[in-house]
């Protein structure tokens, strides 16, 4: 077994940071600006856990979104801090169930109900398509799938873009008739 020596900090002023890329530009490829789940483990909860616990745990992780898994650790959905608003935990208490008993099942957006953008066309892009299609589409997050290998591959986050771009992007949520029917109920 080695003996491990400790060593005075005194003499040390910095932090260690990962390398920033100060030449990325709306140009750049999409895979700079990419969450790639191959490399990166993907922020996950169980569909059983407690909304009111998922969100404290999201407000001090400061996310907006996890991947949901079963029991069996399978993919099938995500909830997102839009998701677990005081409105819709309210709107469950109506419905019968208490607060504590609100689970991430109840709340999240099913894997049915999701799109995705796939690996291949994303390896081919610029983070300025990516932003086109978030924007259209009136999403904070893009999922990529990896059509090939049935997989979630990763995940775009507009803030994650803006903040690494240094560039406001404003993402106008779409309104359906759907959500203006449900949020008037």
């Amino acid at each position: 077994m080695k003996t491990l020596d400790f060593y005075p900090t005194t003499d040390i002023d910095e932090l260690a940071w990962p390398e920033e890329n100060y030449d990325l530009t709306i140009d750049s490829p999409a895979l700079s600006f990419f969450t790639d789940f191959q490399s990166n483990k993907p922020l996950i909860v169980e569909s059983t856990w407690s909304v009111l616990n998922v969100k404290e745990l999201m407000q001090k992780e400061h996310v907006r979104l996890k991947f949901v898994i079963d029991e069996n650790k399978h993919f099938i959905g995500v909830v997102s801090a839009d998701d677990i608003i005081e409105r819709k935990i309210v709107q469950k208490v109506s419905e019968g169930l208490e607060r504590s008993e609100i689970v991430v099942a109840d709340l999240m957006t099913a894997k049915k109900n999701l799109k995705a953008l796939d690996w291949q066309d994303i390896s081919k892009a610029s983070i300025s398509d990516v932003i086109t299609a978030l924007k259209n589409d009136g999403e904070r997050h893009c999922l990529v799938m990896d059509r090939e290998n049935h997989k979630i591959r990763g995940i775009f986050s507009a803030s994650d873009i803006s903040r690494r771009l240094r560039l406001n992007i404003d993402i106008q949520e779409k309104t359906s008739f759907s959500k203006v029917f449900t949020a008037t109920l």
